[in-house]
């Protein structure tokens, strides 16, 4: 996932944020906005699509984490900010970024 962003021109803050509130597995930065990305893995297709994995309350988990991010590291608290998630599904790894999924694609 992270080499996939990479290509399309994102570079790598911090991989695997944890904090009491949640985890970020992703938090990058895509020219002056910081995307918080949230990368989901299904073997197959049998039980859904990976993204629509990251439900209401993953978002809200999201959210938080987002917040204390910005807290304790007050240098990217006036950039502009979104959620991508990053679905890689089957054994060919195939890879659908989608930036700012909370508003474009409606996986609330």
């Amino acid at each position: 996932a992270l080499e996939a962003l990479k290509r399309r021109g994102l570079k790598l803050i911090v991989r695997n944020y944890r904090c009491p509130l949640g985890e970020i597995d992703l938090i990058c930065e895509d020219g002056a906005t910081l995307a918080f990305v949230e990368v989901r893995y299904r073997a197959s297709r049998r039980y859904g699509v990976a993204a629509a994995t990251v439900d209401a309350r993953k978002q809200q988990k999201l959210i938080r984490a987002a917040g204390h991010f910005l807290q304790k590291h007050p240098q990217h608290r006036e950039r502009p900010a979104r959620f991508d998630v990053v679905a890689v599904e089957g054994d060919a790894m195939q890879v659908d970024w989608i930036p700012d999924a909370f508003q474009t694609r409606g996986l609330a």
